[in-house]
């Protein structure tokens, strides 16, 4: 605003007189108040008309007391006075004053005071914007924190500065009016010059570097300025100094015991970031003071083990015990290293008084891909208490730099952040900021300034802080906490530090960073450097300090020997989900059954007729809506289903007996394929909707249906960590189409296959692939089976007992339950993942139906489905039996009818393929004893059932007779591109699947 060229006036009728600025070509007014003088208020300028009377008035008071009005104006006075003819100012009266020569001299010195005014507010405002640049955040003083060392140039960090605002090392001592939108004057309005830039510095260049000023909202940027801004605020009160050192003692002094007794055992210590656990306590502590009872965590293995030690308190023996290599393990499944374990613990906050539930999430080395799985495990416990605004449960994340920066799921998680559906009301970001990813420098590693700049999407405050100032650091938790439980969104702390011994302890980081490792080696600790400070400050006395030591390194060492007793492993103790009342004493669901799920048929018809209307009165539907349902109505009068009806009863069969539903993912609301419509949209009313599957029942449980973002990912991560909260719940993820699992395999590797084996995580989402081969080009094609299949625990080569005891257990202790895309109604349960191939054709397919009787009482899944024709009658007639799964049954079925082949072919379809019905396909082999065997898919050979299937049925005949391939030839696509070559390859498998001689030697 210094550029403006400044005019005089005043307002037409009287009232505050102002001053007529011009830039860019602009006219803008600037109100001038008689006491205050120039504000920052500005709005276009309408025409000007002099009046001199105000300004006589305020000449009046002037001539009264030069104090009653602004210095501007008094300068604007003096300076008439000082150039007036002799004898007119004894006149009392400025109209003559206000003429010719003496005017235009006294307006330049006005508008010399309005532009000084104005460059300070500038330079205010630079300050609160970029004055974190600057701010001495590295602790080791060799870097810059946002990887830059240049000072932008509007920040007066040397006098010659100055004059980019037109001031000069005479203006330092001169006092200019504070804008509104600062608070380091107090209780004062102006301040002088030096003591402007000095408060600005303290308050934005010291150990805290504040990004704030991208955000959008007044209301939130002037909370954050009180915050750092007013004088004084960044007190701490002796007991809260000596419980920070007391908390400092024990970070420090628990890695330091870990290297004593473990010294050639990797444990991804935190040295060099020590203040994390005081920390993060702070956090808690505030949250919890402001009504959370529930804090839901996830992080990297780095300072994990002194996180569950000191901020979960998991018994320092359960830990100490994980260093054994001859502990045994006791629980089935593979376990995982002691630094990606989770843990779930209910405790006495000692600083409130009040109960808190803390929860670590378990984690594999893909470091932020627990960041969705912590934010679906929270937004489930706010659903599930009614905590619709995030005052009882909420969530930390911790992140390593290099990750945090580089990762794609940390965009996707932020994005979900204020999405209605995924939104867990504000997050808490802890960055332990390395400087360093691993071997590699950040100036190479990411193009950002600095590694959080990724929080900038969602209009997050960052609150960058030097990591060995440990009461700046607590402030600033301070500070998160209550952004957190005031705005109910995310905020990120980035702790700027070091590592002291590398990646991990067994590390060499000298080899590729010897200029910051050198200054590390020479680094006085944290511990030693903020125990001093207090001693000098007589907070507590040495004796004390080493009192406070001694005690801790006695628990210790009390907890070292007591884990020597332990000789057995249970991972159920670091369970991070636990499901209290579920399990029975083996460790099996309770409620593990396969009893029938059928309904009886009031049930099935209420379902169907509020699948096939709308209740709500006056709501208009789009006639393409209509006819849908028109259509719905008619196959529940004839007592039919098809994919999309059998999904709506199997849903409000569920809320009906209390199960909540949740069906999430790109479009699931209407469907891909338009065959949904869960939610109605009224055509004339914006926003209105109608969700008629919440109007089925007056107690049911209620149903979330959301689309998604354009993200799986995170997405499917958020669905997993929702899963994770209630065994009593049935989440669901659905694709667009099937490859979109692609994106999410992370997810699927890493949690979903495995996390029961890692960690005896339990877990119940579905996830919903459309599959199938149908002309449609290599990429939504295929949702690849094959890789389901190979994740999965069963064995090929033993047919496990046949009992209904048996049968239970295996279904439970599966890793993955694998369905082809019949039987969809009676096979959704909630508390084992589940893979479910579903139809893109055979949506509107009209073979592809059941009836109400298939889902009247009685019935249960079918895990296979055996031929029900003519060869059934005759099975010792049938010369090749096929088995298959999924949509090609319809074109095989279609191809035996043509060729009349209803006596000589048996069709088999296999509903489960994982865990394989060993039991019900071995009596099918024995059923058709005379008939070759042929398993038939439309993937190609590589890919789909095959390999999987093949070592099972020649389990089943004991390698006796083989098994036949039947379908596309080996490729590396999914599928092909050209309508015709689908066709004739179509075509071709059709023809050798019903070929007799076709494996005749």
């Amino acid at each position: 605003m210094s550029q403006f060229r400044v005019l005089a006036g005043v307002l037409k009728g009287g009232g505050s007189p102002f001053l007529r600025c011009r830039a860019g070509g602009l006219t803008w007014r600037c109100w001038a108040h008689p006491k205050r003088g120039c504000s920052s208020r500005t709005d276009p300028l309408p025409a000007v008309v002099s009046n001199s009377s105000y300004v006589e008035e305020m000449y009046l008071a002037w001539l009264d007391d030069h104090k009653n009005v602004h210095e501007s104006w008094d300068s604007f006075f003096r300076n008439i006075q000082a150039s007036g003819p002799s004898g007119e100012a004894d006149e009392r009266r400025p109209s003559a004053l206000l003429q010719g020569r003496v005017l235009s001299h006294s307006l330049d010195v006005a508008e010399k005071v309005v532009e000084d005014h104005l460059a300070v507010h500038t330079l205010i405002r630079a300050y609160q914007i970029r004055g974190h640049h600057v701010a001495q955040l590295d602790p080791l003083g060799i870097l810059d924190a946002d990887l830059d060392s240049f000072v932008p140039s509007d920040l007066i960090t040397t006098i010659d500065k100055l004059g980019l605002y037109g001031l000069d090392e005479s203006d330092l001592d001169r006092s200019f009016q504070l804008p509104h939108t600062t608070f380091i004057g107090g209780q004062e309005t102006t301040l002088p010059l030096r003591e402007i830039i000095r408060r600005l510095e303290a308050s934005y260049c010291g150990h805290i570097g504040v990004e704030f000023m991208f955000i959008n909202n007044v209301n939130q940027c002037q909370w954050i300025r009180q915050k750092f801004e007013t004088l004084g605020i960044m007190q701490f009160t002796s007991a809260e100094k000596r419980t920070l050192l007391a908390r400092l003692i024990r970070s420090t002094r628990f890695e330091d015991f870990l290297a004593r007794k473990w010294s050639s055992e990797k444990r991804f210590g935190l040295e060099g970031c020590e203040v994390l656990i005081p920390a993060l306590k702070t956090i808690i502590d505030k949250s919890s003071a402001a009504g959370i009872d529930s804090v839901i965590m996830g992080m990297p293995h780095r300072g994990r083990l002194n996180v569950l030690a000191n901020v979960i308190r998991k018994d320092l023996d359960q830990i100490f015990c994980q260093f054994d290599p001859k502990l045994e393990a006791a629980d089935e499944g593979s376990g995982d290293v002691k630094y990606h374990l989770g843990m779930y613990h209910e405790r006495i906050n000692r600083e409130t008084d009040k109960n808190i539930t803390l929860s670590l999430v378990a984690n594999p080395s893909h470091l932020e891909a627990v960041d969705p799985v912590v934010q679906g495990k929270t937004k489930a416990e706010q659903f599930y208490r009614g905590d619709t605004q995030g005052k009882k449960v909420m969530s930390i994340l911790m992140h390593g730099d290099a990750a945090f920066a580089g990762q794609g799921v940390v965009y996707e998680t932020f994005h979900l952040s204020e999405l209605p559906s995924y939104t867990t009301n504000g997050t808490i970001h802890v960055v332990v900021n390395n400087q360093i990813g691993f071997t590699t420098d950040p100036r190479v590693a990411r193009s950002s300034p600095y590694p959080t700049d990724v929080a900038r999407v969602v209009n997050a405050p960052i609150f960058h802080v030097n990591a060995d100032d440990p009461e700046a650091v607590m402030y600033v938790c301070r500070v998160a906490a209550e952004w957190r439980a005031t705005f109910n969104k995310d905020v990120v702390i980035d702790l700027v530090c070091y590592r002291r011994f590398g990646h991990n302890e067994m590390d060499e980081p000298m080899f590729t960073q010897p200029l910051m490792y050198k200054q590390i080696h020479r680094q006085e600790h944290v511990l030693k450097k903020y125990s001093e400070k207090l001693i000098a400050e007589g907070v507590v006395t040495l004796q004390e300090f080493e009192e406070e030591v001694a005690k801790y390194d006695k628990i210790c060492e009390e907890a070292y020997t007591s884990s020597k007793d332990e000789k057995i492993l249970h991972i159920r103790h670091w369970l991070d989900s636990p499901w209290p009342d579920f399990f029975t004493a083996q460790g099996e669901p309770k409620s593990m059954s396969c009893l029938p799920t059928g309904l009886d048929e009031e049930v099935l018809q209420h379902i169907g007729q509020i699948a096939s209307s709308v209740p709500l009165e006056g709501f208009n539907i789009h006639p393409g809506v209509s006819r849908i349902l028109r259509g719905r109505a008619d196959l529940v009068k004839s007592r039919q289903m098809d994919w999309a009806l059998g999904e709506y009863i199997a849903f409000g069969s569920l809320l009906k007996d209390g199960i909540h539903v949740r069906l999430s993912g790109q479009d699931v609301e209407r469907g891909t394929f338009s065959h949904r419509h869960h939610v109605l949209h009224d055509q004339e009313v914006d926003k209105r909707i109608c969700v008629p599957m919440n109007h089925l029942w007056e107690n049911q449980a209620s149903y979330t249906v959301c689309n998604s973002s354009l993200s799986e990912y995170g997405v499917v991560g958020f669905e997993l960590g929702f899963a994770m909260a209630n065994p009593n719940a049935l989440i669901l993820w659905e694709a667009q189409f099937g490859d979109f699992h692609n994106t999410a395999q992370c997810i699927i590797d890493q949690f979903i296959s495995s996390g029961q084996a890692k960690w005896v995580r339990n877990n119940g989402i579905v996830l919903l692939l459309p599959h199938g081969m149908e002309g449609m080009g290599p990429e939504h094609s295929s949702a690849r089976p094959e890789r389901f299949l190979q994740m999965t625990k069963d064995d090929p080569d033993h047919i496990p007992v046949c009992s209904h005891a048996v049968g239970v257990r295996r279904l439970y202790q599966i890793n993955l339950l694998f369905v082809s895309d019949g039987n969809f109604f009676p096979f959704l349960v909630p508390f084992k993942q589940l893979i479910i191939f579903t139809p893109k054709s055979l949506l509107r397919h009209p073979d592809a139906r059941s009836g109400f009787d298939d889902l009247a009482k009685g019935t249960k899944f079918k895990r296979l489905i055996p031929d029900e024709g003519p060869a059934s009658q005759s099975p010792g007639q049938v010369k090749r039996v096929i088995f298959c799964a999924g949509k090609v049954y319809y074109e095989l079925a279609k191809e035996r009818k043509q060729q009349n082949l209803d006596r000589d072919v048996a069709i088999i379809r296999l509903e489960q393929i994982s865990p394989f019905p060993f039991d019900l396909v071995s009596e099918e082999v024995e059923k058709y004893a005379n008939a070759e065997l042929i398993w038939c898919q439309e993937e190609h050979k590589n890919m789909g059932y095959y390999d999987y299937v093949r070592p099972c049925f020649l389990t089943v005949v004991a390698n006796k007779k083989p098994i036949w391939y039947v379908g596309r030839d080996p490729a590396a696509a999914p599928a092909t591109g050209n309508k015709s070559t689908h066709l004739n390859e179509l075509r071709k498998f059709m023809d050798t699947a019903f070929n007799m001689s076709s494996f005749q030697d």
